[in-house]
Formats: structure tokens, sequence, C-alpha cells
């Protein structure tokens, strides 16, 4: 199934949403992650310091007391006591619930042990104070300080083990954070590259079918009416280029029927042109009767204007060879320089009548060329003739001819009015002709520089035009060796 522009479009949207979707879920895990280590530095290790001190406190309290209660026996004193008991009872369970590592654990249940051991001792010697007994108060003394060294020992590891606890916590938190901006980093370039591929792809899709459009286009523009444009996807063009196909197919026929119009129109003159000029012959050399003056005058015009048809239609039906591809040459190696002087000479008279001196550059060690003299004959007259026929009086006709990578180059070049840039490719079409300045450069039927071109391109070679307005023209063509 082919996917529309539509559909190709979503689709790539959707890979850049999900990517953009996926770099932002890691960073946001990563978040969440930081965030539960700082909730577990602040809420257990800091509360395990916070207890771990309280714990202090309220033990170092009760020693004061109980200290006190022993030389003054007060129930004040006593009940402080109690009170600061009940403190450190829940400050140990505060610390029991939080501890999270074994080394902890076993440092609170020493302290727990130890604590029970303290006031084991502390009810002993309140007893016997109480009953006013006698008793090694010295040894009890002793006991109560190894207790509690012990208790405050503890505590101090336990502050210790949170302490490293929690600069291990910020280790990792700082590894996990060049970790995540490292792995952040990473993803963010995949996904940036990707999103590159999938729209450029995307639009390549999109893109290059409209340039095999827009070249097809163009060698319609030119005259080539070949369908065959196979563009399947996206169906959108799929229905565009059935569309165009049907359109170059019509084009194609519409120019048949003109070539073949053209070719039968001048099967259908050239009789009827050839008797009307062979008539006016007849009746100039007064075959007929006299003839006068004035008769002579208008049959020397009809004889030149069938002349000028009979050439017409003679271009025209070459031409109509040309394109059907049934025009035949007779190759054979000759030499250029002979048909150039040949068609100055042929040419030489109108020149001379319009005072335009021609002008011939030739470079030593021309080679031969294997060519059809006739038609190279004919593109020489035509180009040469075109130079003369529109470079005004006393101007200047340049032909010049210099072999150039194993071909020959051959140029004219005159000083006319020049040629407009947007018709030097034109001006080789068939009906085609440029205009200069508000004029038609070429009074003719646009057939003569097209033929010169089908002429040049059967030979192998190519021509093309350079001009600027004001500048005169040049016009170059090149034939293989």
């Amino acid at each position: 199934m082919k996917l529309t522009i539509f559909s190709r479009l979503l689709i790539a949207y959707l890979a850049i949403f999900f990517l953009v979707m996926a770099v932002n879920v890691y960073v946001i895990a990563k978040l969440r992650q930081f965030n539960q280590v700082t909730r577990h530095i602040m809420n257990t290790e800091y509360g395990i310091l916070e207890s771990g001190k309280k714990l202090g406190d309220s033990f170092l309290s009760q020693v004061r007391y109980e200290r006190k209660y022993i030389v003054t026996p007060d129930d004040d004193l006593r009940n402080q006591f109690l009170s600061a008991r009940d403190e450190f009872n829940r400050s140990l369970t505060n610390v029991l619930f939080n501890a999270d590592t074994l080394p902890k654990r076993e440092s609170i249940k020493k302290v727990k042990s130890n604590y029970d051991r303290y006031l084991s001792l502390v009810e002993e010697e309140v007893d016997f104070v109480n009953k006013k007994e006698p008793y090694p108060k010295e040894w009890y003394h002793q006991e109560k300080e190894k207790v509690t060294d012990a208790i405050l020992g503890e505590l101090k590891n336990l502050e210790i083990y949170s302490q490293k606890d929690i600069y291990e916590n910020m280790n990792t938190l700082k590894d996990t954070g060049s970790s995540a901006r490292r792995m952040a980093l990473i993803m963010a370039v995949i996904a940036l590259c990707l999103v590159l591929t999938i729209s450029f792809l995307a639009t390549r899709s999109i893109t290059k079918p409209l340039a095999l459009l827009i070249d097809k286009t163009r060698e319609v523009s030119k005259g080539s009416f070949k369908g065959g444009l196979a563009i399947s996807s996206p169906p959108e063009f799929r229905k565009l280029t059935i569309a165009f196909n049907m359109m170059c197919d019509q084009l194609a026929a519409l120019d048949k029927m003109k070539s073949d119009f053209f070719s039968s129109m001048s099967h259908e003159l050239r009789t009827p042109l050839t008797s009307i000029k062979e008539g006016t012959a007849l009746l100039q050399e007064g075959l007929a009767g006299s003839v006068s003056e004035k008769q002579r005058k208008i049959l020397t015009i009809i004889s030149q204007e069938s002349r000028r048809l009979i050439n017409l239609v003679n271009s025209l039906l070459d031409l109509s060879k040309m394109e059907a591809g049934m025009m035949s040459y007779r190759f054979e190696q000759s030499n250029l320089s002979v048909l150039i002087d040949k068609a100055v000479t042929e040419i030489g008279p109108l020149a001379e009548a319009k005072k335009i001196s021609l002008g011939i550059t030739r470079e030593d060690g021309l080679p031969c060329i294997r060519m059809d003299q006739e038609r190279v004959l004919q593109v020489l007259r035509n180009l040469i003739g075109n130079a003369v026929k529109f470079t005004p009086a006393n101007g200047q006709v340049k032909i010049s001819a210099r072999p150039v990578d194993q071909k020959v180059e051959v140029s004219v070049s005159d000083t006319g009015p020049g040629i407009p840039e947007e018709y030097l490719h034109t001006i080789f079409e068939k009906f085609h002709q440029a205009s200069a300045g508000g004029s038609v450069y070429g009074k003719g039927t646009g057939l003569g520089l097209a033929i010169v071109k089908h002429i040049i391109i059967s030979h192998g070679g190519k021509v093309w035009a350079e001009s600027e307005l004001g500048q005169g023209s040049r016009f170059i063509f090149v034939l293989p060796a």
C-alpha cells in the first residue's frame, strides 16, 4: 500500500514526537532518581544524625539527673530523669526505624543493650539509696561510666556511619548527574540525527517526484513530448503522472499531426509552385508573345516569390524528414576549409552590396571531418547568410575555424544588433525568432536555425549562440574530427 503525502508527513511528525518524548522520559526518570536520593539523604541520613544527637543529649541529661538524685533524693530530679528516659526511648525508636544499613542497626542494638544495662545499674543503686543501705558506690560509679562511654562511643559510630553514607550518596548523585548529562547529550544527538534523517526521507519522498516532474516538464517545454513518466508513489503523484502522460501523448499526437500537415502541404505545393516558376520563366523569355517592360518587372517579382516559396517548401520537407529521422546523409572525410571558402564566395556579392567586410581566420592543422558536404555547406550558408543579412551596412562578419580537443570549432560573428539572452536557446527551435529592440531578429520563417541544429546534431556535434544586445552575435558549432 502506497502512503499518501499526508500519511508520510503524519508518520514523520509522530516519529519525531516519540523521539522527543523518549528523551524527555529519560530526563524525567533521572530527575526522579535525583529526588529519591535527595529525599533519602534528607529524611533518613539527616534524620539519623538528628535523632542520634537527641539520643546523646537525653542520655547525658539522664546521667546528670541520676547523679544528682543519688546525692539528693528528690522526686523532681527523678521525674526529670524519667522524662529524659522517655525522650531517649522515642529517639532510639526513630533511629532504629530509619537505620537502613547493617552497621547502623548493629550500632543501635549495642546502644540499646548498653542503655538497658545502664538503667539496670541505676535502678539497683536507687533501690540501695532509698533503703539507706550500704552498697559498693565506687563499683556502681565505674560500671555506669563504662556503660556511658560505650553508649556515647556507639552514638559517635552511628554518626560516622551516617556521614559516610551521606558522602557516598552525594558521590552517587554526582556520578549519576554526570552520567545523566552524558546520556542525555548522546540521546539528544541521536534524536537530532534521527529527526534530520526522518525529515530528509519524508521530504525527499515528496521532492524527488516533484524534481522528476519538473525535469519532464522542461523536456516538454523544449518540444520533447515523450511520456513515460513513472511515479507510483505518493498516490497523489501517481494520479498526476497519469494525467501528465496523457497530456504528453496528446501533445505528441498534435505535433505529429502538425508535422504531417506541413509535409503533406509541402508535397502538394511543390508541383504547382514549380509550374508557376517555369511558366513565369517562359513568359519572361517571350515564348507566349511580346512582354512589355512593366509586365517583365511583374514577372520578375512573381519568379522571385515563387523561388522563395519553393525554398520554404524545401525547408519544410527537409525539417520534416529530419524530425522523423528519415533524412539520408552521405558521410565522407572532407576538408572543412573548402566548404567555408565556397560559402563565403557564394555570399560575397550580397556582402559587397551592403559594404560588409567578410573575414576568414583559420588555424593551421585543421583535421579532416567525416561529414555530408552538402548538409554542412547548408549550415555555413545559413549562418553566414544570416550574419550578412542582419548586419548593418559597413559592418563586419568574421568566420573562424580552429581545432579543439580532437574536434573542429567554427564560429560566425557579426556586428549586428545582437540577440536578447532569453532567445539564445529558443532561436534553434522551429518557427522561433528573436526580437531585439521591438523588431524581429530575422525576417524569415524560423526554419533555418532549426535545420542547422538538426544537421549538426546528426553529425555528432553541437551548436549554440552567444550575444549581447548592441554587441553583435556569435554562432558556434563543433564537429568531431
